[in-house]
């Protein structure tokens, strides 16, 4: 039951943080007064949740395994 919670922590983890990332680089375009901030913002977000996803399931998978 604890890995349910987990694995669906994951399904709301790459939404919210490419989301973060969008924000972020909205944020720093309207204070800047640019247009185009929020799209590497917006790739560094959904990389970071990529990240965390494969760590979290290369973690389980090396649990499992002992």
């Amino acid at each position: 039951m604890t890995q349910v919670g987990e694995y669906t922590s994951l399904a709301f983890l790459l939404p919210s943080a490419a989301f973060v990332g969008y924000l972020i680089g909205y944020l720093l375009d309207k204070a800047f007064g640019t247009h185009f901030l929020y799209l590497p913002f917006l790739l560094l977000g959904i990389a970071a949740g990529f990240v965390q996803l494969i760590r979290q399931v290369t973690r389980d998978q090396s649990d499992d395994s002992s």
